[in-house]
């Protein structure tokens, strides 16, 4: 995978092309590597010379900090990849954990083995299909995809050949299916050379045709090879004639493993076709010098060399395969079929390790270089040489590697990873390059030990909760949900399903802060609710009660409809802390106040009023307030609407708050009532409670005029406002 040449990052410092600004104003960019992945941290700070003379900083001097990968985000086609690839990897998790009670390890039961094998399979056909779905677009960048999932093919397959075979034939014969790896992915000879030999009438004249002949036999390909053999019969040389109908036989009879029950009849009829060649060798040998050649080639020398990887001799393969320019995997593949048709698996390292000391792959090039690993038995730099390719592949084939047992479990004690946690936890941070996919990031991290799911944690709480998020108009009354509330519910499931508690809570209390500041105050209050951020309620019900003081009763009782039914939830919640339903219960019964006031309820209302004081629900910095708004209905004309045992709790209470004002604690009382006079214009809160008191002293005399002390006011109503 390639780094990105550059990086675009918004809101931009300065616009394209106009860099000299920044330089102009005394600015530099400075980056801070991440040190968990291939991250920075980028933001404009002051050059050097301009930090002497800096006066001292103020809130006007923070800037943006940009955090920006190397990596590119995915494209189009790379982000159904991911996605289809990581439902593979969650079967494979399920499938991991899938260990019997007598602690049976997973390549021991069968049908574990063969679901390992089905999911390497899936994999192999997911990047089969992108090879071939990006291969049909044109443009140059597209064949470099293309090209580059063609490589993930040809990795995957190779591995699922060498390492997941059929249950059952693990230590059967590997060549011929090493043939057919070979054939799928390299194709040699090409269909243009067979079309343009096949369009001749001496095809054997041409140069190409004994090499075309011999990599079709040492391919197997034997429709070809028959028909090219069959054009021979024109040939002038009778002995070449013969000969050609001898092999053709010999080469349709060929022993291959799958089409016999056991190995040992495998081995039999390979040792009687080996009897054969042997014949044929000795017809060859009696072709005399002076027929050997033709006008256009040395047939005999030509076809000796097709003999002779028949016979399985080393010397003649790996010479043909040179001639041909065929690369190392070609002599380790026809090595397996031809030199040792009983080549097992695990002696397959020994065979390439002898062609590779001859033949060297190109370090270059990185597919080859897993390839490498791969036929040497060597997982741990399979893995490193996939990492440089594709993290992809690292992290996929890590996956599968240590349920095989090829990688140890084991927990590195520098870096508290195993071998496959660290390759999976790497490919998640490429992911995490597109903030969008941290639902499967974090599925990828949370497989990954503690380290992982400590970074997946991390993740989740700062998911971008606004993405795609519209401000909701704060005149709804913070009801509508909308994208942001859908994000932070697709959160709380993943926190659910990993059981992530801790994690869940933080974001529930993120969420209930962006709720806040969009003033959709009963999702703030569900959040805090969910999150058991008592504290965090109480600053939630605080926020609501100052919106009646910023935007009046009105306002205010809309806010609180969006609340009220949250109330009755945290009443039977025996985990929240009553000071903070109490403050929501007041705010509550404030709202339903306001709400009869503004219906023209005043009886009720009245009994609202009493009840707060009385009862303990209005808070003392709140009890300012409520007598002011006692004013109104002291003052009412009709018939009065308290009690005058009502009556003596307001003036109780404005009697402590007078009190306890000339003794200091005025703050206590006064401080809402203070600001909410200096939202209204006016500052004299003494004078406010003068006319409190004034109001109280004309409801008294007048009480006492129409005989009403002792009596009680009318009942109240018991009917919902709000």
């Amino acid at each position: 995978m390639q780094s990105t040449p550059h990086l675009d990052v918004l809101p931009p410092l300065v616009e394209a092309g106009k860099s000299d600004e920044l330089v102009e104003s005394g600015r530099t960019l400075l980056a801070a590597v991440s040190p968990l992945n291939d991250s920075y941290g980028v933001f404009p700070a002051l050059l050097l010379e301009k930090l002497a003379t800096r006066s001292k900083p103020t809130h006007s001097d923070e800037r943006n900090v940009y955090f920006v990968s190397s990596k590119p985000p995915p494209s189009t086609e790379r982000r159904i990849f991911i996605g289809d690839t990581s439902i593979i990897f969650a079967a494979m998790q399920n499938l991991t954990k899938t260990v019997d009670g007598n602690g049976v390890h997973l390549t021991q039961q069968e049908s574990i083995q063969r679901s390992i094998r089905k999911l390497a399979l899936d994999y192999v056909n997911f990047a089969k299909e992108c090879w071939i779905h990006t291969s049909r677009m044109s443009g140059e960048t597209n064949q470099a995809t293309a090209d580059h999932y063609r490589s993930l093919y040809t990795c995957l397959s190779l591995f699922t050949i060498l390492y997941l075979p059929e249950y059952g034939l693990e230590n059967a014969p590997v060549g011929d299916d090493l043939m057919e790896w070979l054939n799928i992915h390299f194709i040699e000879p090409s269909t243009e050379e067979g079309d343009h030999l096949s369009s001749l009438e001496r095809p054997w004249e041409d140069e190409t045709f004994w090499p075309y002949l011999t990599r079709a036999i040492l391919r197997g390909l034997s429709k070809a090879v028959t028909f090219f053999l069959g054009t021979l019969s024109e040939h002038p040389s009778g002995n070449l004639r013969r000969l050609a109908q001898s092999i053709i036989p010999l080469l349709s009879t060929q022993p291959k493993l799958q089409h016999f029950d056991a190995e040992r009849d495998f081995a039999y009829a390979s040792h009687r076709w080996k009897e054969k060649v042997k014949t044929l060798r000795i017809e060859l040998d009696d072709v005399p010098e002076s027929d050997r050649r033709d006008s256009f080639e040395d047939w005999w020398d030509r076809f000796s060399d097709i003999v002779g990887i028949l016979e399985g001799r080393e010397e003649v393969v790996r010479k043909v395969c040179e001639e041909l320019g065929a690369d190392w995997r070609e002599v380790c593949v026809a090595w397996g079929v031809f030199v040792d048709t009983r080549l097992r698996r695990q002696d397959l390292p020994d065979v390439a390790a002898q062609v590779l000391e001859d033949m060297p792959p190109d370090p270059t090039i990185l597919e080859d270089m897993v390839h490498v690993a791969l036929f040497m038995g060597d997982p741990l730099k399979a893995l490193e040489h996939a990492a440089h390719l594709d993290p992809w592949l690292s992290a996929h084939l890590a996956d599968m590697m240590e349920p095989l047992s090829l990688v140890e479990p084991a927990v590195n004690d520098e870096t508290e990873l195993s071998v496959r946690e660290f390759s999976v936890l790497s490919y998640a941070h490429y992911l995490h390059s597109d903030p969008a996919m941290w639902r499967i990031t974090v599925s990828y991290m949370y497989s990954c030990g503690k380290v992982g799911a400590a970074t997946a944690d991390e993740i989740l709480v700062r998911v971008p909760l606004r993405l795609q998020s519209k401000p909701s108009n704060a005149n709804d009354g913070g009801d509508s949900q909308g994208d942001l509330s859908a994000v932070v519910k697709d959160v709380n499931a993943t926190c659910h399903e990993y059981q992530r508690e801790a994690a869940r809570r933080v974001v529930c209390k993120i969420a209930s802060q962006t709720f806040v500041q969009r003033r959709e105050y009963g999702l703030a209050i569900s959040y805090c609710s969910s999150a058991e951020d008592w504290p965090g309620l109480g600053r939630v019900i605080d926020r609501v009660l100052r919106e009646y003081i910023h935007s009046g009763p009105e306002q205010y009782t809309k806010f609180i409809s969006g609340i009220a039914p949250s109330l009755q939830g945290l009443r039977v919640n025996s985990a929240a802390h009553g000071v903070f339903i109490h403050r929501l219960m007041f705010a509550v019964r404030y709202a339903e106040f306001h709400q009869r006031l503004l219906n023209r309820d005043l009886q009720d209302a009245a009994w609202d009023l009493v009840s707060m004081l009385q009862e303990g629900i209005a808070p003392k910095a709140w009890w300012a307030v409520l007598l002011c708004d006692a004013i109104e209905l002291l003052q009412y004309d009709p018939t009065p609407l308290f009690s005058y045992a009502s009556a003596c709790v307001l003036l109780r209470r404005l009697d402590e708050i007078i009190s306890r004002t000339e003794q200091g604690a005025g703050e206590d009382y006064l401080k809402i009532l203070e600001a909410k006079r200096q939202v209204d214009g006016q500052k004299d809160t003494q004078k406010q409670l003068q006319l409190v008191r004034f109001a109280l002293a004309k409801y008294f005399a007048r009480c006492a005029m129409i005989g009403t002390g002792g009596t009680q006011m009318v009942p109240r109503r018991m009917d919902q406002t709000v």
